[in-house]
């Protein structure tokens, strides 16, 4: 059979929600890069124009109008090169998550989703309907023809997609666009998934995928092509904005209908093969933490960051991923000791920020602590010292930096992790108190592999710091293991509970004490209160709270 040769680009960039203007310039820009290269087609990810997820954005009358609008705007600067863009589509009272085919300055088609995801963090059955064609369409060369189409992120990864009828009409090329956010270790999911889709199918497929943090979620990029010999042929970079060119060899057609576009004679360099490799674990999550906390600042106007340093392990890990992120003269660290401080932890305090070269801080509490205490001596006589009063001082620090956002127009990062804010080990507007908490998604045991995968890219955590056994320091010789179970067991049991939904029965039969895994759980459903009134945090994980994980606080369920 013979065979042409086509020229895909995936257009993987980083969308604002909401920023119509600014991504429409983006894609444009891109589509000028193609042209010069000589590609045939490039697609943009899925809702491009308006950026992932718009959520109730969609309810506006104005911003669905105003996308369109840009929609249109877009097209009329395309020329001689097929260019796939997603937007939200309207017809009488319905909307779609639709995919624009543009060429010469026209809309040429429009395919709308089918299959329309509604769980984890997903919600689009509340706004979009979903599409009912698998169209194809025929393009024709200066030689030849071909047939592509096109199809939407879920559209892909169910057997019940439009792929098998597309498939059977022709096609050899599927341009699948996406806004498919990260978790540990979902690229590998993902190729499997669309590997086996190209080879059932025998058709290449385009994955263009979203990169850039909105609000919780990232999205990674790492668009690819997949051949129907189920290989990933090319893939772009992670976690950053790119353009994935890629040379496929396909079947030739020849077909009777009126093709749906013609394509002229184009100049086509030799441009290498992009495949760029996968990260490890460690380097996909903390380029996850980076890219989602820099687009949560930089995307929401914040200026400076600021940060309460404690001496442990967490707030070391986001002030080094602040500054990775941000650069050091955006990151400013506050001290705050009390009369329960180590002489060690204000060591490591002092070395951490030498060492991230960033501006800290010292803020003693201790005349504001023995203040509260003196003023609510009356009323809390005859009680005994007890979590009230270490939580106090959590308040205190938290009100501090607070009054510093507020002066100086800062964002607050919190430094709680999973484990704790999980079980409720977190005090409510002490040391949750804030706008962004970047490892809120992170258990207590990956944010010391965090921390020594960062040491060797080059020493900034003291070592002292990850070898200190974790303590609040509310109180004297206080340790976490005081209320917590040591992390190695509790976090292994926040996942089975957390995030496989699994029942006390089931945990216990994985090997471990049920009087222990009873605790936990208590924990876990007892602090629902707390996590609803938490700052938003950067999703790493396959469930995290929030959309993911939805509980009701009202719950007389335990089990």
């Amino acid at each position: 059979m013979e065979k042409i040769s086509v020229r895909v680009a995936c257009g993987q960039i980083n969308s604002t929600v909401g920023d119509l203007r600014n991504n429409a310039e983006k894609i444009l820009f891109y589509v000028e890069e193609a042209r010069k290269l000589g590609v045939d087609i490039i697609s943009f990810p899925e809702l491009s124009i308006t950026g992932y997820p718009p959520e109730d954005l969609l309810m506006k009358d104005s911003f669905l109008k105003d996308n369109i609008k840009t929609l249109n705007a877009i097209a009329r600067k395309i020329g001689d090169i097929i260019t796939i863009i997603g937007f939200v589509d309207r017809k009488d009272s319905k909307i779609f998550n639709g995919a624009a085919i543009i060429h010469n300055g026209k809309i040429k088609a429009i395919y709308h989703k089918k299959l329309l995801p509604n769980y984890g963090v997903f919600d689009e059955m509340r706004y979009f309907t979903p599409g009912d064609e698998s169209p194809v369409y025929r393009v024709k060369t200066e030689h030849s023809g071909y047939i592509f189409a096109v199809s939407i992120c879920e559209d892909i990864w169910q057997n019940n997609g439009p792929v098998p009828e597309q498939s059977r009409k022709g096609a050899s090329i599927i341009v699948n666009i996406n806004a498919s956010p990260y978790h540990m270790e979902k690229i590998k999911l993902r190729e499997k998934i669309i590997i086996g889709c190209a080879k059932r199918n025998n058709v290449y497929v385009v994955y263009t995928n979203l990169a850039g943090g909105q609000d919780e979620l990232v999205f990674d990029g790492q668009s690819f092509v997949a051949s129907p010999e189920g290989k990933v042929i090319s893939r772009a970079q992670a976690f950053k904005e790119d353009i994935l060119i890629t040379d496929i060899e396909i079947r030739r057609c020849d077909f009777n209908l009126r093709p749906h576009f013609v394509l002229s004679k184009r100049e086509k360099k030799n441009i290498p093969l992009s495949l760029s490799k996968h990260l490890s674990p460690e380097e996909e999550i903390y380029g996850a933490l980076t890219l989602g906390l820099k687009d949560y600042v930089e995307k929401n106007g914040f200026g400076k960051t600021v940060i309460g340093l404690s001496g442990g392990i967490d707030s070391a890990l986001v002030a080094t991923i602040a500054v990775d992120a941000l650069g050091k003269d955006k990151v400013i660290c506050v001290f705050m000791p009390s009369r329960y401080t180590s002489l060690r932890s204000k060591k490591d305090v002092k070395l951490l920020t030498k060492n991230l070269g960033v501006h800290l801080l010292t803020i003693p509490i201790e005349k504001i602590y023995s203040s509260y205490l003196k003023t609510l001596a009356p009323v809390f006589k005859n009680t005994k010292l007890d979590i009230t009063e270490e939580n106090i001082q959590a308040r205190i620090r938290g009100n501090l930096l607070m009054a510093l956002s507020n002066k100086f127009g800062y964002l607050v990062l919190t430094t709680g992790n999973k484990s704790e804010i999980s079980t409720g080990y977190t005090t409510l507007y002490g040391d949750m108190a804030g706008g962004f908490a970047v490892i809120k998604d992170v258990p207590k045991t990956l944010v010391y592999k965090l921390a020594k995968h960062r040491n060797r890219c080059g020493n900034v955590i003291p070592e002292s710091i990850l070898e200190k056994e974790p303590t609040a320091e509310l109180r004297p010789d206080q340790k976490d293991t005081d209320s917590l179970p040591p992390y190695e067991t509790l976090d292994p049991i926040l996942k089975l509970y957390v995030e496989q939904d699994k029942s006390i029965d089931e945990i216990v039969k994985a090997g471990f004490e049920r009087k222990i895994v009873e605790m936990v759980v208590r924990m876990v459903d007892h602090s629902e209160y707390k996590r609803r009134q938490s700052p938003p945090g950067i999703k790493i994980t396959p469930r995290s709270f929030g959309k993911d994980r939805r509980m009701p606080i009202t719950n007389k369920y335990h089990g």
